[in-house]
């Protein structure tokens, strides 16, 4: 399920040019906050898989003690990937998977996002487009 030397690009119909963090809603953490956070204080410290569970786990409310046993589980159905998450769809950032599959996140308007959009050496992918072309 990991992306592997992966860059994520924002989708052609993100709304922003300049990146922005999510804001809660209604007083809650909603799950882009939650992997904005996780990935933002965290730079290439998780995979893929690890911030769609934890923030799944967040959101939910699972106990850490059912955590790794749970965590088996969310894995052997299949998940959306972070391309469909809204940090590339609505909120303006790229997503970098290094080599070993660990994640960042990269603003649609810096240099570091224009670099690694402009990278021959990795994979590219967009973020999916939130309406049909």
């Amino acid at each position: 399920m990991n992306y592997f030397s992966t860059f994520i690009e924002v989708a052609d119909d993100s709304p922003v040019s300049a990146a922005e963090v999510p804001q809660p809603r209604n007083g809650a953490k909603t799950i882009p906050l939650l992997q904005y956070e996780m990935i933002a204080n965290h730079p290439y410290e998780y995979t893929q898989e690890d911030v769609l569970f934890a923030t799944y786990a967040e959101h939910q409310g699972i106990p850490a003690e059912e955590r790794p046993a749970e965590r088996k589980r969310f894995l052997a159905r299949p998940q959306p990937c972070l391309r469909s998450s809204a940090l590339g769809k609505r909120y303006g950032w790229g997503i970098h998977n290094d080599a070993d599959g660990n994640v960042a996140l990269y603003a649609v308007e810096s240099r570091e996002y224009a670099r690694l959009a402009a990278d021959k050496s990795m994979k590219h992918v967009k973020a999916l487009r939130s309406r049909r072309a």
